[in-house]
């Protein structure tokens, strides 16, 4: 049984949910490995346009592996097949069995296996020291250019009992950094208690021993619980470090996005997290060619990343998606427009990001190694999150291994890696 994980780290728990409620004694469990398989199932990812192409020829590779001999079984599950299940039923009738985001029950029914949403059981597929921990399901925000409303529904929390359980389970195998997932971190609690819940299930995640580091990913910038931020200000466990996704800073584009905040509340609450949150990293994602963005309008985008100065800064291309009420307004400005906006915010990013590891050098960090490649051990300090952010390559020592925290004081710096020694 190979496991194919296409898309986000959300994505990734899924997957890693089905592996682990598979029995290991009936299935010979893999995850993303080469090579011939009994059974591959292919989770994928349908939000923009490159991710569903990705889906697709992943698809056709695996289709084509079977054809060949090299794989006996294919099932296609996730959020590609929650949106197009019918049509791709009819395009690619050569794969065995086609489920949605949604229907893990048919899927280990299809499987003669039981499945159990409640069940916090995993086979962690990265890195032994750090997991992401997904604590709630869909989303309730209408922004219009977005699909995962239809794609996951609503917005679903989990209890924080099931998901301290489940960060105790994690530390027992040796996680030392869990990463909070979801749609909307803001919005976590709202559900259920019609409150903000996120700054209460930090404090217990912070009572797991073992854990270490809590990072936050993907709050919301309207209703933000702003109890969150003296516990990130002075937690010794909760990294000053948030994933913010505002998109774009134009008040009329916003609102043509319905994201339900304008430039003054994205800046007043950026000011916020600089004044509380001493040395905070802000990370967030920034969406050029919106159908109508000016020249005047992406200006005022650039103008916004030079004055907010994000440590750290991930840009996509606008992509309509059908169903979402975005969809009717086209895709009116080129791709090779957009890819252009994209370059220059990016290039802009490069040298912000250039200047602030700079201030770095000379300056000591506490630094978790992920790995060790070539001359180097690879690593992250508390403001930066595994494959999207910064590493930090260290001058190998003696006795010091992957998922070791040490302490580096950093000698140099690039764009986007620092370079240091380890000192006792």
């Amino acid at each position: 049984m190979n496991v194919i994980t296409l898309g986000c780290s959300k994505n990734l728990v899924d997957s890693e949910r089905i592996l682990g409620q598979l029995p290991a004694g009936k299935f010979k469990l893999s995850h993303d490995a080469d090579g011939p398989a009994d059974i591959v199932i292919i989770n994928t990812c349908g939000f923009i346009k490159d991710a569903k192409e990705e889906s697709i020829d992943t698809i056709l590779q695996y289709v084509e592996a079977k054809k060949q001999g090299l794989v006996e079984e294919v099932i296609v599950t996730g959020c590609l097949s929650q949106r197009y299940k019918e049509e791709l039923q009819k395009e690619i009738p050569e794969a065995d069995a086609w489920f949605g985001a949604r229907d893990q029950e048919d899927l280990f029914e299809y499987l003669s296996q039981k499945y159990s949403r409640e069940s916090g059981k995993r086979y962690l597929t990265t890195p032994s020291h750090f997991a992401y921990l997904k604590i709630a399901e869909g989303c309730d925000r209408t922004c219009s250019f977005c699909a995962i409303p239809m794609i996951r529904g609503a917005f679903r929390s989990r209890s924080i009992e099931s998901l301290v359980e489940e960060a105790r389970d994690l530390a027992a195998k040796g996680v030392k950094e869990l990463l909070l997932v979801a749609q909307d971190l803001s919005y976590y609690g709202y559900d259920f208690q019609r409150k903000p819940l996120l700054a209460n299930l930090l404090e217990e995640l912070s009572k797991v021993e073992g854990v270490e580091w809590i990072r936050l990913h993907y709050a919301y910038p309207k209703n933000f619980p702003e109890n969150v931020i003296p516990i990130m200000a002075t937690s010794p466990k909760v990294c000053r470090y948030l994933d913010i996704p505002v998109q774009h800073i134009s008040d009329r584009i916003l609102k043509a996005m319905r994201r339900g905040h304008d430039k003054k509340d994205t800046l007043h609450l950026l000011e916020k997290f600089r004044r509380h949150i001493p040395g905070v990293a802000l990370r967030t994602t920034l969406m050029v060619g919106f159908p109508g963005e000016t020249p005047e309008e992406f200006e005022e985008l650039l103008d916004f990343v030079k004055l907010a100065r994000f440590e750290r800064l991930g840009v996509f291309t606008y992509s309509p998606e059908e169903g979402t009420t975005a969809f009717p307004l086209g895709d009116p400005i080129p791709e090779k427009e957009k890819e252009r906006r994209a370059a220059q915010l990016m290039e802009l990013q490069a040298e912000i990001s250039g200047s602030l590891n700079e201030e770095k050098i000379g300056k000591t960090f506490k630094v978790l190694i992920d790995r060790e490649e070539g001359e180097y051990f690879i690593g992250r300090t508390e403001f930066d999150s595994p494959e999207v952010d910064n590493e930090v390559l260290v001058e190998k020592a003696a006795g010091t291994k992957e998922g070791n925290f040490v302490n580096v004081a950093i000698t140099s710096a690039t764009d986007f890696e620092l370079f240091g020694n380890i000192v006792v």
